[in-house]
């Protein structure tokens, strides 16, 4: 149950964020020419067990609370997002005056791409590196990671949704 409350909170916490952003543009419609989108499952090169699925679906639930790109099956997509996670790293960031660790920092590497479905050629190609830091004492390394995931969601909504 604390996993699905704070992939929820996480989805709530990026979409306040991406929705309170103010968009600067040269495109006059001020947002992404692609309308519908589909997001294959992420892909895993790390020995962190079931991080592929939770990334999948946080950044579709995003997509659809995000609301200006739509979320359908590939065969009726006009872009797909592919993403692998390549590595995986949690490090002890901050210790306490009797070398006991305060905080540790997840770290998380991705290579993304937004694709046409039609060609296979990449509207864009990115990696990207996100850290999510919690508390030792009130907090779990699964925390860490919903922070990184959270800032990895924003980016990539961002990038797919908003021209620069």
């Amino acid at each position: 149950m604390r996993v699905r409350s704070s992939i929820i909170h996480l989805i709530l916490l990026c979409a306040l964020s991406v929705a309170g952003c103010g968009v600067y543009t040269f495109n006059p419609r001020g947002e992404s020419s692609v309308g519908t989108i589909a997001v294959e499952p992420f892909e895993n090169k790390t020995t962190e067990y079931g991080l592929s699925d939770r990334l999948t679906d946080v950044i579709v639930d995003a997509f659809i609370i995000d609301g200006t790109i739509t979320v359908v099956p590939l065969a009726s997509a006009e872009a797909v997002l592919v993403g692998v996670l390549t590595k995986y790293e949690r490090v002890a960031e901050r210790f306490d005056e009797n070398d006991q660790v305060e905080t540790y920092k997840v770290i998380m590497d991705f290579e993304i791409a937004f694709r046409n479905p039609e060609d296979n050629t990449d509207i864009w190609k990115e990696n990207m590196r996100h850290e999510g830091t919690y508390d030792a004492l009130d907090e779990i390394e699964e925390d860490g990671q919903n922070h990184a995931v959270g800032r990895l969601v924003e980016a990539i909504i961002n990038k797919t949704t908003k021209s620069w």
